[in-house]
């Protein structure tokens, strides 16, 4: 117990330094959120490859970039080069049930959940800058 407790406070750290680092710069690695009207919260900072070295996917690209025919997933298939509005629209489609918005939060919260650490409340991800 006390071992997970001491990777959750260093992974905190880790977050919190890499985002003071960048907001030092005034530069913010976010997911676009440029296909959103109407954003309701800033875009969510993230640094894809700070993440993925944090939750050791270097070699597992299509752990996050799915595809999928139909309602099957297709295993070790990438959608890297793709951008998530071109399978998911803001709005539920015949071809896919799962809006944007809510694509990008099941993916994230359902692994931060699955391995009890990373960001999970709104304000953890989508962070107001003042600058």
């Amino acid at each position: 117990m006390k071992l997970k407790k001491c990777i959750f406070i260093v992974l905190v750290i880790l977050f919190a330094t890499a985002f003071f680092t960048y907001s030092q710069d005034n530069d913010y690695p976010t997911i676009d959120n440029s296909v959103f009207d109407n954003p309701q919260r800033p875009a969510a900072i993230f640094d894809h490859d700070t993440h993925n070295e944090l939750a050791e996917l270097e070699e597992d690209c299509a752990h996050c970039h799915h595809v999928y025919q139909g309602n099957i997933l297709v295993k070790d298939e990438s959608s890297e080069d793709t951008a998530c509005n071109e399978c998911h629209a803001l709005e539920p489609t015949a071809e896919n049930s799962v809006p944007l918005r809510r694509a990008f939060h099941q993916q994230c919260k359902k692994c931060h959940f699955e391995r009890a650490k990373g960001p999970v409340l709104c304000a953890e991800c989508h962070v107001k800058i003042i600058e």
